[in-house]
């Protein structure tokens, strides 16, 4: 059993999808592991230290690839990069399958069984394996960090013979996992701490932090989450009603971090023109959603920009990989996880039981076709059915959004859902339906004309799992 980490091409990735740590792991379980040389560089993981754990250096990603059983990436590779490798070999990555069908049918194509690591279910056995939730966490430490280093002023309150400084006042937009790590990491520098989601539930871990929690609490709010722990869609009235309380409140703040993504769709816009202007010049605001379109509306990918009033607004891409030792650390660990019980220890070789549920939520591709339901190719891609009387107006068959893997199992206190809970932010997120369109951005919302030039969106294909992105 030959397994193959092969270096990340895209230029925004940091991270490795193996670390020394987990290659001894693999070789005790009787793998032979070949590292591409510099593959963990920018996760200050040099090649020696792979050495010594028991790897090969391959001198680039097709020698690591020749002959493996398994390639383990943080994102997903063109099929050309998995020349060489065995027939039916598996595939781990964050593939960002969303609207990126040709991508995995080219993978199909290329023979191999690829599992999207970012659609582990949501069952406690599957917790170790999580992709989003280990990297939703250091996005929502390193926001804070961010903000910090941009803010031109203190952040906890200090008294001095020459007087006091108040502390910053912090606002933090979805309350998932990031959400809960920066509200941590922000009280833990001293700032006042306010946050809000549209999930009751999220009240009491937001309070067990120590921070206070914003919203409009009526009839409406206490029946605003699903058994499943996903927000129903509200109505126009409390959405208006929601909107001002928040407008209010970031007019008063000196830092907000927004968090709000929901699978497969466009960010939703929480921050609007008016808001940003309604701020003080000074003023940061953190969009962890800017690979999906951004919660705020002036947000750009990539780029920090000052609004006309000087509201600092941040926009970077692959939070996680701005913590790349530990990002590099926490994926390779999820990878070890995940395939552990894929192994034979006796055979010492792939033995997958593909009705296992982890493997049938995850995987994608395989004997070069795709498998998964909610990913499959529109119809005017396959091959056409006879039909007598072909119309032009026809409906193109497509597929169903995916439904919720799993449930929450427990999330009692805050210190539970940072170690269980998959998704980074999901306000005004509603509990997906199997009867659904596909999987496809919802339609934004009306963005007032701001003087700042047009905000421009990501590049399409490659999300980093930093938000469920």
């Amino acid at each position: 059993m030959r397994i193959a980490v092969q270096a990340e091409t895209d230029a925004n990735e940091s991270r490795v999808a193996a670390t020394p740590e987990t290659v001894k792991s693999f070789i005790g379980l009787g793998a032979e592991v070949a590292v591409e040389t510099g593959a963990g560089r920018k996760s200050a993981l040099l090649d020696d230290a792979y050495a010594a754990a028991g790897a090969t250096i391959a001198p680039d990603a097709a020698a690591a690839a020749k002959d493996a059983d398994i390639v383990l990436r943080v994102r997903r590779p063109d099929a050309s990069e998995l020349a060489g490798v065995a027939k039916g070999a598996v595939l781990l990555a964050i593939l960002d399958p969303y609207e990126h069908i040709a991508a995995l049918q080219a993978l199909a194509g290329a023979g191999v069984s690829a599992f999207a690591m970012e659609l582990i279910p949501r069952i406690t056995r599957a917790q170790t394996m999580d992709v989003l939730s280990s990297q939703a966490n250091l996005a929502g430490y390193r926001a804070i960090v961010d903000a910090a280093a941009a803010y031109d002023r203190a952040i906890p309150m200090m008294m001095t013979a020459a007087g006091s400084i108040q502390p910053a006042r912090i606002f933090i937009m979805g309350v998932g996992v990031a959400g809960l790590q920066a509200i941590a990491t922000a009280r833990r520098i001293g700032g006042v701490v306010t946050a809000t989601d549209v999930r009751p539930a999220t009240k009491e871990q937001v309070l067990s932090l120590g921070a206070k929690f914003i919203a409009v609490e009526d009839e409406e709010f206490a029946a605003a989450e699903t058994a499943a722990g996903y927000a129903k869609p509200m109505s126009p009235e409390y959405q208006a009603k929601q909107a001002a309380l928040t407008a209010s409140h970031i007019a008063k703040q000196d830092i907000v971090v927004t968090t709000a993504l929901i699978p497969g769709r466009a960010a939703p816009v929480l921050i609007t023109a008016d808001m940003v202007r309604s701020m003080q010049p000074g003023s940061i605001i953190v969009d962890l959603a800017v690979e999906r379109g951004g919660n705020c509306e002036l947000s750009r990918p990539g780029e920090t920009i000052v609004s006309d009033n000087g509201v600092k607004i941040i926009g970077y891409l692959n939070v996680p990989g701005r913590v790349a030792a530990s990002a590099s650390a926490l994926y390779a660990r999820n990878l070890l996880n995940f395939l552990k019980p894929l192994i034979d220890p006796q055979a010492k070789a792939l033995a997958i039981n593909w009705d296992d549920e982890i493997v049938k939520a995850t995987l994608l591709t395989r004997d070069g076709a795709l498998t998964h339901p909610n990913f499959q190719a529109p119809a005017q891609d396959q091959a056409p059915a006879p039909a007598a009387e072909p119309s032009p107006e026809a409906a193109v068959e497509t597929p169903a959004e995916p439904a919720p893997q799993g449930q929450e199992t427990s999330a009692a206190s805050a210190s539970e859902r940072l170690a269980s809970e998959p998704l980074a932010g999901e306000i005004g997120a509603a509990e997906p339906a199997a009867s659904d369109a596909k999987p496809a951005p919802a339609e934004p919302s009306p963005r007032p004309a701001a003087s700042t030039k047009p905000r421009q969106r990501s590049r399409p294909g490659k999300g980093s799992g930093q938000n469920g992105s």
